[in-house]
């Protein structure tokens, strides 16, 4: 069973996610262990602190005992009784801190019991002083205290010397204790860094892995696709993409393999019901114009047998009908010259548009007094000759036709270039076209003048927006009843293939439906 691309893109993610959390877990572990070994060394610090604080209240302790002893001045016993006030407090917290299977708690143990001696000591002798003092108010050291041996046979002093042994010791041993917890403590750091270190570049080289094995896997299916859209635009509609993996990109691929196969029948019938109009259209005008050649033929043969016989309105009559079968003659060479624009691949060559407009110019014979004036600059581009000069040449002519005066005629040719395209005009001073019929003219078999006034298959401008629209350009014309009219077209420098599929595209529709 093969896991759709969203199931693999979803483990991914849980992988990664997993990767996180257990980065996560990992370092709060380390971070716990690190935590103890650091509230070890502070229980420890302050361990010393307290004790430290202990036996200086001994020491005061001891200081105002003796300076009591030698001057007899009760001041200096203040700092005897504070010290006797708290380090009774002291003991007991410092016993709280301490477990009762630790040797520094037996340290404790001992060193209250000495202070205990030393204290009960140091009160009789106080007593003893104060009494002494009492009787004689001279009284100086130990005279006439009843334990004076017990004072100078030093056991005080040898009490308080064992104390200090004793928080010494307690010293030590904690030091080198805390030392002990330090060095744990920097050993749990360096390994709560190595550990995360190797955990989140784990994780992250999994994750990249991962995300560089699934951008590989989109992007090598997408180009296949793009490759095939590609193919496609460029009119291969054979190429197919074999994509195996059943996922949500593989109905991507298969809708476009539809697509492919579609676009191929389409256009495979499009192309045979174009040869079958095609054929349909060179047998229809070759069908009409036979007989309309047999007409004109026998209007002639009429006037001729008659000779000069022929009343002079059976003779306008026969060259009416022939004008009517010209203008016949006309109107289909026509319709097929507008079916068959785009119809046939013409290929692109340079053109002077200067050159060109000359040959139009002198193909057209306009009569004399007819000036047609070219612009200071006019490009050589790379284009369709043949629709560029059915351009022209249907807009000068029009001119030329229709104009009012042709002995004043005037057509002035206009060049501008961009980034992107030529914009040409055709500017002539005839009789200019009301604004209510700017869009009809461009409308097939649509005229503004009578055709019997004037020969006209009104198929000429729709030509020209035909070619200029495939182009890819747009065409416009600006004119106002009597001021003459100027036609504007665009002519891209690079042929718009977009605008030719979607024509094609439309096209297509069409035939389909």
């Amino acid at each position: 069973m093969k896991l759709k691309l969203s199931t693999k893109l979803f483990a991914g993610f849980l992988v990664i996610s997993a990767l996180f959390a257990m980065v996560v877990i990992v370092n709060y572990q380390l971070s716990r262990l690190v935590l103890r070994n650091s509230e070890r060394v502070q229980a420890s610090q302050r361990l010393t602190g307290e004790a430290s604080a202990l036996f200086r209240n001994i020491i005061d302790m001891e200081s105002g005992f003796r300076g009591y002893m030698l001057i007899g001045s009760e001041a200096v016993l203040q700092p005897y009784y504070q010290g006797e006030q708290e380090l009774l407090k002291r003991f007991s917290e410092l016993r709280t801190q301490i477990t009762p299977d630790d040797p520094q708690y037996a340290r404790i143990m001992r060193t209250q019991r000495l202070y205990q001696q030393w204290s009960a000591y140091s009160h009789l002798l106080i007593s003893e002083k104060r009494e002494a003092r009492r009787r004689q108010a001279d009284q100086i050291g130990m005279e006439g205290m009843e334990h004076r041996s017990l004072a100078e046979s030093l056991t005080g002093k040898q009490i308080m010397d064992q104390i200090r042994v004793l928080f010494a010791g307690f010293e030590r041993t904690e030091l080198a204790e805390r030392d002990k917890v330090r060095q744990k403590l920097e050993d749990s750091i360096r390994q709560t860094r190595l550990i995360s270190i190797i955990v989140t570049v784990l994780a992250i080289s999994i994750g990249l892995m991962w995300a560089t094995y699934i951008t590989r896997l989109i992007a090598r299916r997408i180009d296949m696709m793009v490759g095939l859209s590609s193919q496609i635009a460029t009119g291969d509609y054979t190429t197919r993409i074999d994509d195996t993996a059943q996922d949500e990109l593989s109905e991507l691929a298969d809708s476009l393999n539809v697509m492919a196969r579609t676009i191929d029948s389409t256009i495979t019938q499009l192309e045979r019901r174009n040869q079958e109009l095609d054929q349909f259209s060179y047998v229809v005008s070759h069908d009409l114009k036979a007989p309309l050649r047999g007409i004109e033929s026998a209007s002639r043969w009429i006037e001729e047998d008659m000779g000069q016989d022929v009343p002079e309105h059976i003779r306008e009559f026969l060259q009416l009908m022939r004008a009517r079968v010209h203008r016949m003659e006309n109107l289909i060479t026509g319709i097929l010259d507008l079916a068959r624009v785009g119809r046939t691949k013409q290929a692109d060559e340079r053109i002077n548009v200067r050159e060109l407009l000359t040959e139009i110019v002198d193909s057209l014979a306009p009569p004399e007094g007819f000036r047609v004036e070219l612009p200071s600059y006019l490009p050589t581009l790379t284009s369709n000759r043949v629709q560029l000069q059915q351009v022209f040449t249907n807009l000068i002519s029009n001119a030329l036709k229709y104009h009012d005066a042709p002995e004043k005629g005037l057509v002035r040719i206009g060049c501008r270039e961009d980034r992107l395209q030529y914009t040409f005009t055709v500017a002539d001073n005839g009789p200019g076209i009301d604004p209510e019929y700017h869009e009809r003219i461009f409308v097939i078999f649509q005229t503004l003048v009578e055709r019997d006034t004037l020969e006209s298959t009104g198929v000429g401008l729709a030509i020209v927006k035909k070619i200029v629209e495939r182009q890819g350009g747009t065409i416009s014309v600006e004119s106002a009843e009597g001021q003459g009219a100027t036609f504007i077209f665009t002519w891209p420098k690079e042929r718009a293939l977009h605008a030719e599929r979607r024509i094609s595209s439309a096209q297509l529709v069409s035939k389909t439906v």
